[in-house]
């Protein structure tokens, strides 16, 4: 009896996005910000299942806050006119954003350790 591999690869697809990681996280830290822990634990927990890993996780949970920081100090710096000013205020969105992600990134890295990766 012959089998064919017709058009089927034999190596697992990659599983896992940063992009749907990151919106995943971001729809469901909207949906549940009312639950102070657990809400961005959960939302953290499910963007490190869609991520496919913990790399991807990780970088999924701090890509926005580093994005959310420049696009701070650039409008900033646009208001004000002084790029010191600006830059600071950009540095202050960071801090601001860094000082909420802890229970988040403890749920991405959980959920990218928790993916089934097809293997042993």
């Amino acid at each position: 009896m012959a089998t064919s591999t017709m058009g089927h690869s034999s190596q697992p697809a990659r599983r896992g996005s940063i992009i749907s990681a990151m919106a995943w996280m971001f729809l469901l830290e909207i949906l549940l910000f009312w639950i102070p822990f657990a809400g961005s634990a959960i939302a953290g927990f499910v963007g490190g299942r869609k991520a496919g890993d913990v790399g991807n996780a990780i970088v999924a949970v701090f890509l926005p806050i580093v994005v959310f920081a420049v696009v701070l100090g650039l409008m900033a710096t646009a208001l004000i006119t002084i790029p010191v000013l600006g830059a600071f205020a950009g540095l202050g969105g960071f801090m601001f954003a860094t000082m909420h992600v802890g229970p988040l990134l403890f749920g991405a890295a959980v959920g990218g350790l928790t993916v089934d990766k097809g293997g042993l």
